[in-house]
Order: structure tokens, then sequence, then C-alpha cells
């Protein structure tokens, strides 16, 4: 069973004086390929940026669909801090062991009461201002889910008191929705950012408020392919419309999201810059 809060991670007591926080967020984990980008390239950006949070989602790290606990240790042994998830969550039957075993993982806050895991959690490092995260799942051509909207807004009034630095996953198809919740909580949260779409955006920016936005980190994973799948079953799907198996490709891996810089002590970003490092072959 869980060892901390269910809603809260607390790891060691974080000095209130530290200002700088540097947050790396990593797109869409898509299976081995992009569990051995984690496991190589996260401590060299550690190293290279000075970061002090990683983010990454996870939700199709397990061979492209889901995650367990086997994938989840991987990740986080390579230096990830959290992770969050999304509509593949489920795709693994020992997922509710995991959630309800792991107090790093969020998934989207806007399930209903009563479903395994958190939506939210407080993550407090030593040298490092506390540092809130939130995960939300769109509706718009996504499974239906109560209003993310609205259980945003309640996971940030719940965290604010506790974390000037506040992180939002919002996984999301359409842009708009995207977007949309990243204009209500400007100035309420430190940044937004979008998964799902595993295509990197170039809309990346500061709102007035000083909240970070990003539409869609992109994915880290094989980037000859279809979205992290090899090519031709994909083509073929489209061409006659019949079931394929889509496997996880293997070449051009790559780690791609977002390095945010914020003031610790007011959450509001200082930078937002895409990423997208090559995993160069050994």
């Amino acid at each position: 069973m869980r060892t901390a809060a269910k809603d809260t991670l607390a790891m060691e007591v974080a000095p209130a004086s530290v200002r700088l926080v540097k947050i790396l967020f990593i797109g869409d984990i898509v299976g081995e390929p992009g569990r051995r980008a984690v496991k190589h390239l996260v401590p060299r950006l550690r190293d290279r940026y000075n970061i002090t949070v990683v983010i990454a989602n996870g939700e199709n790290s397990a061979g492209g669909n889901g995650i367990t606990p086997d994938t989840a240790a991987e990740i986080f042994a390579a230096g990830v801090d959290v992770m969050t998830t999304g509509d593949h969550l489920w795709d693994q039957k020992e997922v509710n062991q995991l959630l309800d075993e792991e107090i790093r993982i969020v998934r989207p806050a806007n399930y209903p009461r009563g479903t395994p895991g958190q939506g939210s959690m407080l993550l407090q490092k030593n040298g490092c201002a506390p540092v809130g995260v939130i995960n939300v799942q769109g509706r718009t051509f996504m499974p239906s889910l109560e209003n993310p909207f609205l259980a945003v807004q309640a996971e940030v009034d719940r965290l604010k008191p506790h974390a000037s630095v506040i992180f939002v996953d919002i996984h999301a198809e359409a842009t708009s929705e995207k977007i949309a919740l990243g204009r209500m909580l400007d100035g309420h949260v430190t940044a937004v950012v979008g998964t799902h779409t595993h295509v990197q955006t170039a809309d990346e920016q500061i709102f007035p408020g000083g909240t970070a936005f990003l539409c869609d980190a992109g994915f880290t994973g094989p980037h000859t392919s279809v979205l992290g799948r090899e090519i031709e079953p994909v083509i073929r799907r489209f061409l006659t419309c019949q079931p394929q198996r889509f496997s996880v490709a293997k070449e051009d891996i790559r780690l791609q999201g977002a390095l945010i810089e914020v003031d610790g002590a007011t959450g509001r970003a200082i930078s937002i810059v895409r990423i997208s490092e090559p995993l160069k072959p050994v």
C-alpha cells in the first residue's frame, strides 16, 4: 500500500528561499525505444541544463500501450521524478496495482470519484520549491470523462496553498481545448503543456499572466514512424480499412518535450524552450 498520503508526494523538505526551478517535461514515452531514450538522455540533460524536476508522460511506455510496474520502475530509475498519463493508462492489467502503490504517478483528475490513483500530487525535493503536478484529459474526440476545466480548477485550488509552482499536463486531441484550458489557467499555474497527439507544436510561449504554454510536447521514441508505430501497417490500415498490428518502430529515436525555467517564489514562468534531443547510436 502507499507509504504516504494518497494525493501528496513528500520526499524531502525544500528550503523556501530557493527561487529558480528548471522543469524538464518529456512528451509521451513510446515503448522500449522511448524508455531507452529516457535512460540515456535524461541524465545528460539534467547535467547540461541543471534541471531541478523531471516530469514525463508515460501512458504509452509499455509496448506502446499502457504502463506496467516494471516499465514505470525503469523510467523512475532513469531520473524521472513524476509520471503523468492519459487515455491509454488502462491498457495493461497491472495498472490498478501500480496506481495503488506508486505515489509518483498521476492519472487524469477528471475520472469519476473512486477511480484508482490520484489526479494531482505535490513534489518536494531538497533544494527545490514545492512543485504541484496536475493531469487532466480532454473530451473532444476523446473518451467521455468529467469536465476537465472544472476538475483542474479544483486541483489548482487544493494545491495552491502548498505550492507556488504548479505544472499541468492536458492530455487531449483538440488544440482548441488545450489552448482554452491554458488561457483559463493563465496567472494561476506555472505551465500548461499538452500531450497525446505525438506531434510537437511550435507555439511555445508565456501568456500575459506568467503561465508557460505549449500545445503539444511531441513524443519520445522512434520518429521514422507514424506517431511511433511502423509505417507500412498504418498505411495499409488507411488503404484497406482493415485491422492491422501496429508494432513500435525502431529508428530515429528522439526525446521530445519542453524545458521551463520558473521563479520558484512567484510560480511565474521565465522561459519555455522546446526540446528534441536525438539518441545517437552507440
